[in-house]
């Protein structure tokens, strides 16, 4: 079962989440998400764990608990929407000459 773990501190390494999953049971892989750019954890990660019922008692059991001094969110990660609108404005929305934004014409 692949877990999205949400709130993380960020100093949090995949070493850690790995670490704690272990308690329990066995752990595919464990890894904190970076920003490309900035190489600073973007604050979630995932943890893939082959049993499905120790990954539930993980998620029970830390879900809400803390984690280098953070209250961490654990949840069954969820596949991405296909297409799903991301949110946030993009490039060039409105607002230009001729967009149809601000109109210049003669009538004051």
């Amino acid at each position: 079962m692949n877990i999205f773990v949400a709130k993380l501190h960020f100093d949090t390494q995949s070493e850690d989440l790995q670490e704690v999953f272990e308690q329990f049971g066995e752990v595919d892989s464990a890894k904190v998400i970076f920003d490309r750019e900035t190489g600073r954890s973007r604050g979630f990660g995932f943890v893939e764990m082959p049993d499905d019922e120790a990954a539930n008692s993980a998620i029970s059991e830390l879900n809400g608990s803390e984690l280098d001094g953070r209250e961490i969110v654990v949840k069954e990660a969820r596949p991405r929407q296909e297409g799903g609108n991301r949110g946030g404005g993009g490039y060039n929305r409105g607002g230009g000459y001729n967009s149809g934004g601000y109109n210049r014409g003669g009538r004051w």
